[in-house]
């Protein structure tokens, strides 16, 4: 009987079931650290690291948190810029060597930190503090879209929350050596105190110094430093944290296709450049008429015809700006037809719109021609300019159509611009115009004058002893209280302050109210 033939074995398989996307399994480490694990729910394009905190990254964070309780103090001062300093270096530790991109806004961020000693105007140290937590979280987070500028603005303080765990892990991932560090700093802070305590006591000269540097301290002063310390700690580990994880928000840069036809917006947008058109007809008309004009057709005279319009003129310029940006975002484009209309009708509403901004900013100066520059109306002048030059980027992108570098743009110009304002110093140059003014035309409202901040003061020395007096009747009280109690509340500001105020004579007078009551 023959031997039947041999079959081949059967092989069996089995189905393995899927690895969790959130855990490998403990048997392969290899596994687990090649995993990317996923980001959360609601921003899924942003993937927490799969290792924890290396060494660099939790000394960049020791050093500005150390530097964040030390430093910094209530008022402005060279302290803030120091830790500022501290901070974006212990980054950059992690970070190495950035790309030109990164390091001009890092550049920006530090530029602002520095009106903190050299502007002592208060409402400039808070806007300029603003101005460089943003320009510091967009160096680090990046974003070129709409969407992607919006999370740059708070990447740094999303990714200090976040990076907690990625802190913790890295301590955990190295035991007791992970806070090696930690006691190294500890044990050199006390031996800094036991030691500094005893040569301090065996020289008085270096005991005054070592005092110098070290404040006295109450219960606030502790609460104040550990808040500080925390900040600048999580704010220093959220950038490291971000260059462990960039986020690719800007994959989608492109958006999803437009949905507004152009019968949808082209009677609206039509009908606005219309108006728009017959506007800028009037404005030529006031342009050529001049104050004859104006007292014949509106009954007023022309500064006044320039104060009621112009505020007016400012929001239409920034919602039509809005109205651009939407109509440009969500409108089709498939066909050369659709374009070229787009293009005409965002081209000319823009065009008109900067001819509103120069109509603005010309009523704006006989504005202050007749009543005088104030910070405000200075702040609001350099916004209309800063505004101008977003119209003709806009202008210059609608040519195209394609204007991806946009949206950067406009931030980044008008970080320059705000930047350009504070190092011109505005309160210095309004003082200074007020004051020419006055030798001109012997108007002047010292009253207003009065509650600038010392930036104003050497400008204001150069009045009439009268005028002098009631406009630095404020500071002159103001700096018995506004005493630096130590080095890190430095102020180059409020020294040139204290400088000018030695050489002049402030008596006591009585002073009027400003010479107008609107400003």
């Amino acid at each position: 009987m023959p031997t039947p033939p041999l079959q081949p074995a059967e092989v069996v398989t089995a189905t393995l079931p899927p690895a969790s996307p959130w855990q490998a399994p403990p048997r392969y480490p290899a596994a687990a650290a090649a995993m990317q694990t996923p980001g959360l729910p609601f921003m899924p394009w942003w993937r927490p690291p799969t290792t924890g905190a290396p060494s660099k990254a939790l000394i960049a964070g020791l050093a500005a948190g150390l530097a964040g309780a030390f430093l910094a103090v209530p008022n402005n001062g060279i302290g803030w810029f120091l830790a500022g300093l501290v901070g974006i270096g212990g980054v950059l530790f992690y970070a190495g060597k950035p790309t030109v991109e990164r390091a001009l806004w890092l550049a920006a961020s530090l530029a602002f930190l520095a009106m903190g000693f050299l502007r002592a105007a208060e409402w400039v140290f808070v806007l300029s503090m603003l101005a460089s937590l943003l320009c510091g979280s967009i160096a680090m987070a990046g974003g070129r879209t709409v969407k992607g500028l919006v999370f740059g603005a708070i990447g740094v303080g999303l990714g200090g929350l976040r990076s907690i765990p990625w802190v913790a892990k890295g301590f955990k991932r190295r035991g007791p050596v992970g806070i090696r560090p930690f006691i190294s700093v500890g044990v050199a802070l006390v031996l800094l105190l036991v030691f500094g305590s005893l040569l301090a006591g065996a020289d008085k000269a270096f005991g005054d110094f070592f005092e110098s540097l070290i404040p006295e301290l109450e219960i606030g002063e502790y609460v104040r430093m550990a808040f500080y310390g925390v900040v600048a700690a999580l704010g220093a580990l959220g950038a490291c944290y971000l260059v462990a994880a960039p986020p690719e928000i800007d994959e989608d840069s492109e958006g999803k296709p437009g949905s507004l036809r152009l019968k949808d917006y082209g009677l609206p947008v039509g009908a606005l450049v219309l108006l728009f058109a017959g506007f800028v007809g009037t404005q030529l008309a006031v342009l050529f008429g001049g104050e004859a004009y104006v007292m014949k057709t509106a009954g007023v005279t022309f500064a006044e015809y320039a104060r009621s319009g112009f505020w007016q003129l400012l929001w239409v310029t920034v919602l039509t700006l809005g109205v651009i940006a939407g109509v440009a975002r969500f409108a089709v484009k498939n066909t050369q037809r659709e374009q070229l209309w787009l293009k005409v009708l965002l081209g000319a509403l823009a065009t008109l719109t900067l001819v509103i901004v120069a109509s603005a900013l010309s009523r704006m100066w006989f504005y202050q021609q007749a009543y005088g520059w104030t910070v405000l109306r200075l702040l609001v002048a350099s916004c209309e300019v800063w505004l101008a030059v977003v119209y003709l980027m806009v202008i210059a992108g609608g040519v195209s159509l394609r204007a991806r570098w946009l949206p950067k743009a406009v931030v980044a110009t008008g970080a320059a611009f705000f930047l350009a304002v504070v190092v011109m110093n505005p309160e210095r140059v309004v003082a200074d115009y007020n004051v020419s003014r006055f030798e001109a035309t012997q108007k002047i409202d010292t009253y207003y004058l009065s509650q600038l901040s010392e930036d104003a003061v050497p400008a204001l020395v150069r009045l009439p002893e009268k005028e002098r007096s009631c406009a630095l009747r404020y500071l002159k009280d103001r700096k018995a209280y506004n005493v630096e109690k130590d080095w890190r509340e430095w102020n180059l500001a409020r020294h040139q302050a204290a400088k000018s105020l030695e050489s002049v004579a402030v008596t006591e007078v009585t002073c009027e109210g400003g010479y107008f009551e609107e400003r």
